[in-house]
């Protein structure tokens, strides 16, 4: 597996029902093994739709970086180093809980990036896992998360912080928060 010598520019886009598409576990797995090269103390998962076999999203690879105590600020500056740009679109994550972007070529096929983050004690490291593994475990809530996702975006919703908003109930009773 080569890693890519730098991650790509960020492209913004409209908010699309893409398909899942099976290319995005090894654009994923290269990611991991890039960041993880540069900074063997942070753990990095794929978390999101993307991770979820068959289920169709926004064809975005979400991934968290998870760091330990006090080293947040060394977490921001490897991914920065690494050419992964500031979010500036969308639902802004703060720099105290930051999301960075970027893209990469993977077998021929371009990939955007969204890499949340997080400190390793955070509860809302559990929360991710926790969507991520019952939708893999249950084909019939993953095709209701698919409908649901659909429906947003037939209702009109085209922008990606609102898309977000929107499904957040349907996550939140997912996870079992309020």
């Amino acid at each position: 597996m080569r890693s890519p010598r730098r991650i790509l520019p960020y492209s913004i886009s409209r908010t699309a029902y893409v398909e899942y598409e099976p290319g995005v576990v090894g654009a994923a797995n290269e990611v991991i093994q890039f960041i993880r090269q540069a900074a063997p103390w942070m753990h990095v998962e794929h978390i999101g739709s993307t991770a979820v076999p068959g289920c169709a999203g926004k064809g975005i690879v979400d991934l968290m970086a998870l760091y330990p105590a006090g080293r947040l600020e060394d977490a921001r500056a490897v991914l920065d180093e690494l050419g992964f740009q500031h979010q500036k679109s969308g639902h802004v994550f703060p720099e105290a809980r930051p999301m960075r972007v970027g893209a990469i070529e993977h077998d021929g096929k371009r990939y955007r990036l969204h890499v949340h983050v997080i400190a390793m004690n955070d509860p809302e490291v559990a929360s991710l896992r926790r969507f991520r593994d019952v939708l893999r475990a249950d084909t019939a809530l993953r095709d209701a998360y698919q409908a649901k996702k659909l429906a947003i975006l037939k209702s009109g919703v085209n922008k990606a912080a609102d898309y977000t908003y929107a499904k957040g109930e349907f996550i939140r009773s997912v996870i079992g928060e309020a």
